[in-house]
């Protein structure tokens, strides 16, 4: 029976993991701490508390043939590798996936990003995930191990999204002219991560977004439009990041857009939900 392990049960990876349980996969996987551990397991899914501090027991990963990495890099590199790379390389693993970002092309000023693009990171957080894509891609290259590197665009899902912001009142639309964002719904970084398990191709690289780039005052304005609300007034960027955190205005200084060719062409991906419109939608008709 497949097993998938998860280093980091969160938005995206819980979106494959419930997913693959219904189709009757083992599944199992960490958190960071205890009172998510509980709450996992009381959903029916084996997890273990993994913080990067100390290494799992080596039996939590020895059925796995499957695994999914989401936890992020720090400042000490990857915690997973850390742990345990000398493990993951007698591992008789069929799929590893490693959870990037399209962060690690930087900049491009409005350019489009394809794989083969060079890696520019702006952020001291994007040059982690560069480190860390090149660590995992390297117990592919030595050690034969079928490492596949996601690159996820902005995600958003239930719970997560435009909508839940207009509702909680925190919604703003910032303006800033020709300043655009790639997107993907969760339940579509699900749709990619299975048709990858289905098609293993290890060393591969995968932009993870949906069609259409947009302004994030776009999609505010339509996830409005879908609640029947006023949408709040426009505010110029150079007033808005004057309250704006490091982590914000970090988002907001690169402006790149990124093509999503690759997994169309080599996994055969048909999105769910192409643009915000149809992923709000969804959302909006409890569809997801």
């Amino acid at each position: 029976m497949p097993h998938l392990f998860c280093f980091g049960l969160g938005f995206s990876a819980l979106a494959l993991a419930r997913r693959l349980a219904a189709e009757g996969w083992t599944v199992a996987g960490t958190c960071r701490s205890e009172a998510k551990r509980r709450d996992l397991e009381a959903r029916g899914i084996t997890v273990h508390v993994f913080d990067g501090s100390a290494p799992l027991a080596s039996r939590a990963l020895k059925d796995a043939t499957h695994i999914l990495v989401s936890a992020p890099p720090g400042r000490d590199g990857d915690p997973v590798l850390r742990h345990h790379a000398g493990l993951l390389r007698t591992l008789d693993a069929r799929w590893i996936g490693y959870l990037s970002t399209t962060g690690v092309y930087g900049d491009t000023g409005g350019r489009t990003a394809t794989e083969e693009s060079p890696l520019n990171p702006s952020s001291a957080r994007s040059r982690q995930r560069v480190e860390a894509e090149a660590a995992w891609l390297n117990l592919w290259r030595t050690d034969g191990q079928p490492v596949h590197v996601f690159r996820l665009a902005g995600i958003y899902g239930p719970g997560r999204s435009a909508l839940d912001q207009v509702r909680a009142g925190t919604a703003r639309r910032i303006d800033r002219p020709d300043h655009k964002f790639s997107r993907i719904h969760v339940d579509d970084i699900a749709n990619v991560l299975q048709a990858s398990i289905a098609k293993p191709d290890p060393g591969a690289v995968y932009n993870v977004c949906d069609d259409e780039p947009a302004p994030a005052a776009d999609v505010t304005a339509h996830a409005c439009r879908l609640l029947g609300v006023e949408p709040p007034p426009l505010v110029p960027f150079e007033e808005a990041a004057r309250e704006m955190s490091e982590m914000a205005l970090s988002f907001w200084r690169d402006n790149r857009l990124v093509s999503n060719a690759r997994l169309k062409t080599d996994l055969g991906v048909r999105l769910s939900h192409p643009t915000y419109r149809e992923g709000l939608a969804a959302i909006l008709a409890g569809n997801d």
